[in-house]
C-alpha cells in the first residue's frame, strides 16, 4: 500500500521524477568521467595503468608550486576576464537594438545571432587565421592595397588574435541572455522616467541598465567560463608558443601523455573556473539587490 502513492506520484511526473532520468545520464557520462580525470592528479600512472598504492598530494602541490602553472593561470584570466567585458560591450547594442525592432527585422537579427552557432568553434577559429593571417590575410591585403600600411601588420600568432577570436566566438554567449530580458523589460519604468523629466540617455543608464544586470552578469559568467577553458582558440590564433592552462592540459594529456599532470593541470582549471564563476554570480546578485533597494 505504501508503494501506490510513490508509483502515482511517477506516473503523473510529480516531484523530482521526471527529472531523474536526466539525473542519472548526467551522472552517469559526465559526473563519473569528472571524478575519474580529476583522481588521476592523486596517483602515479605508469604506461597507462595506475600504480597501486600510490595516492599522494605530491604532484598536486609540485604544480602549485610551479611559477609557470601561475603565469599560465593569470593569462588564462586575463584573456578571459578582456573577452568578457569586449563581448558584452558588442552585445549590448545588439540586444537592445533587437529590443527596439519590430516584425521581420527581430526575426533577422536573431538568426544573426544564432547562426554563427550552427558552425563549429574550430572552423571559426581556422576563419580567423584567413582573415588574421601574414602578408596574405585578408586583413593586411586590404590595408596593403589601400596604401594605409606599408609592412604587413602582425596580428596573428598574438594576445590581439586570441582576444578578437574569442570574442567574436562567444558574442552569442553574451547576447541572447541580454536578448530575454531586454525585450521583456517593464517599459512603463522608461515611459515614467522621461515624464519625470529625464533624458533618453539619463533615463537609458539609470533605468534599462539597471534593469538588465541580472543578464549582464549571467552573459559575463557564461562567456568567461567557456574563455576561462577553451584551448582552441589560444592554440591555433596565439601560435604553437603561446599556452594558457587549458592549452597545458590539453597537451600533457593528449601529446605528452603525462595523465597525473594533466589531471592535476585540470583540477587547477575547472576550480579556479568554479570559484571565479561564483564570484561573478554573487557580485551580480548583490548587485541587483542594491538596484531594487535604490529603486
Amino acid at each position: 500500500m505504501s508503494s501506490a502513492p510513490l508509483l502515482r506520484r511517477i506516473l503523473h511526473g510529480r516531484g523530482i521524477w521526471p527529472a531523474v532520468p536526466a539525473l542519472a545520464y548526467l551522472f552517469v557520462f559526465l559526473a563519473l568521467p569528472m571524478l575519474t580525470l580529476l583522481a588521476f592528479g592523486f596517483v602515479t600512472i605508469d604506461r597507462g595503468r595506475i600504480v597501486a598504492d600510490t595516492w599522494t598530494l605530491g604532484y598536486l602541490k609540485a604544480a602549485l608550486a610551479d611559477d609557470l602553472v601561475w603565469r599560465l593561470m593569470w593569462r588564462s584570466f586575463w584573456v578571459a576576464a578582456v573577452s568578457s567585458v569586449l563581448t558584452l560591450l558588442l552585445a549590448y547594442p545588439v540586444a537592445y537594438l533587437f529590443a527596439e525592432a519590430k516584425g521581420i527585422w527581430r526575426t533577422l537579427i536573431l538568426v544573426a545571432v544564432v547562426s554563427p552557432l550552427l558552425t563549429s568553434a574550430l572552423v571559426r577559429a581556422y576563419a580567423w587565421i584567413v582573415i588574421l593571417g601574414g602578408r596574405r590575410g585578408l586583413v593586411n591585403q586590404t590595408l596593403l592595397s589601400l596604401g594605409l600600411i606599408e609592412q604587413p601588420l602582425r596580428i596573428l600568432n598574438t594576445d590581439w588574435a586570441v582576444l578578437i577570436g574569442m570574442t567574436q566566438i562567444h558574442l552569442p554567449f553574451m547576447i541572447l541572455p541580454l536578448l530575454a530580458v531586454l525585450a521583456e523589460r517593464d517599459r512603463r519604468l522608461e515611459e515614467a522616467s522621461l515624464n519625470l523629466g529625464a533624458s533618453q540617455t539619463g533615463t537609458f543608464f539609470r533605468v534599462v541598465v539597471p534593469m538588465s544586470v541580472p543578464a549582464i552578469f549571467a552573459g559575463l559568467a557564461l562567456v568567461f567560463a567557456v574563455s576561462y577553458t577553451n584551448f582552441i582558440v589560444p592554440q591555433l590564433l596565439g601560435g604553437g608558443s603561446y599556452s594558457t592552462l587549458a592549452v597545458q592540459v590539453y597537451e600533457q594529456t593528449i601529446v605528452v601523455l603525462d595523465w597525473t599532470r594533466g589531471a592535476v593541470l585540470a583540477t587547477i582549471l575547472l576550480s579556479t573556473c568554479f570559484a571565479f564563476v561564483l564570484a561573478i554570480v554573487a557580485f551580480g546578485n548583490r548587485l541587483a539587490r542594491w538596484n531594487e533597494a535604490a529603486a
